[in-house]
């Protein structure tokens, strides 16, 4: 699948979780969490984005951009499947994302 190599591609390319070198520059990457709720849609969490007020930036296919409560949208959904995220990623590149992440859950503060 198309997809899956380009994500065993981009893995290989990641130097730490938070930036890769490529041509001497330094370039954010963007760590998403892909998550599926009952009905079937797909919602994306960046969760080191703070939207306001404590919510995360999060990215849907209807609806695109919106603040999320990230602990409640955890607990009503369960880990998306690369096939089922793999159009969201792919959309959230063409709308600038180039740099994605792909995480399970936030990074604990230390």
């Amino acid at each position: 699948m198309y997809i899956s190599q380009n994500f065993s591609i981009f893995a290989l390319e990641i130097k730490n979780n938070t930036t890769m070198s490529k041509k001497k520059e330094q370039v954010e990457i963007t760590k998403v969490i892909f998550r599926k709720y009952k009905d079937g849609e797909v919602i994306a969490l960046m969760p080191e984005e703070e939207w306001c007020d404590g919510c995360v930036t999060s990215y849907l296919h209807i609806g695109q951009h919106a603040g999320a409560d990230y602990n409640k949208v955890m607990r009503d959904t369960k880990p998306a499947t690369i096939d089922e995220y793999a159009s969201l990623y792919n959309e959230l590149k063409r709308v600038g994302y180039l740099h994605l992440q792909v995480i399970q859950r936030r990074p604990r503060k230390g």
